[in-house]
């Protein structure tokens, strides 16, 4: 019998999932992740969460949302280290969830798999529109897909794209509202053309 399945079998009732929190930039992701760990904390479960070490903008170690609400992380290089270093966790947050490589989605079977709730936050599309990194694959195996909107800053509609105001055609820019903005798709259309 493999590891997997005797655990299963001795499983005390945790049922392991994979929640996906996606959207455009200033759409409230990771203020909604940090939501759901701090109830898992108060739950008295173990949680981890993880950040790409890349995404230093507000904090090295913190994730912090767009309101400055916080709550400590762990910054690894790779989607490979997040297996390493979940252990006897019972929630894994994953933030920035987009930039994290490809074996991102295998990671975050193998915990569910194993009894973990993961829970990921990540941008859907990026400043094109196009899909982004390993957020569509997470979208099609999670058992629960949250779609949040920003505002629309020209028209005051919901917002589904993370519009770029600088001139830079690097798929991957750290930035905050002095670069993106939050737009509609009928205001994304118009200012892409």
């Amino acid at each position: 019998m493999n590891a997997f399945s005797e655990k299963n079998i001795y499983n005390t009732g945790a049922t392991g999932s994979i929640e996906v929190i996606c959207g455009s930039m200033f759409s409230g992701k990771t203020e909604e992740l940090i939501r759901r760990m701090r109830r898992a904390q108060f739950a008295k479960q173990k949680v981890e969460i993880f950040k790409p070490a890349m995404d230093v903008r507000y904090s090295d170690e913190n994730v912090i949302s767009h309101d400055q609400n916080s709550i400590p992380s762990t910054p690894v290089e790779n989607s490979g280290n997040i297996l390493l270093l979940s252990g006897d966790i019972d929630v894994v947050g994953i933030d920035e969830a987009q930039f994290f490589d490809a074996g991102l989605v295998d990671v975050c079977n193998r915990l569910a798999n194993q009894g973990v709730r993961v829970i990921i936050a990540g941008l859907d599309m990026d400043f094109k529109g196009n899909p982004f990194g390993p957020i569509p694959d997470l979208c099609a195996v999670a058992d629960d897909v949250t779609k949040v909107h920003a505002i629309c800053v020209e028209c005051g509609k919901l917002a589904g794209y993370s519009h770029r105001l600088v001139k830079n055609d690097k798929l991957v820019l750290l930035g905050e509202k002095d670069e993106y903005q939050p737009l509609c798709r009928e205001c994304y259309n118009r200012n892409a053309s």
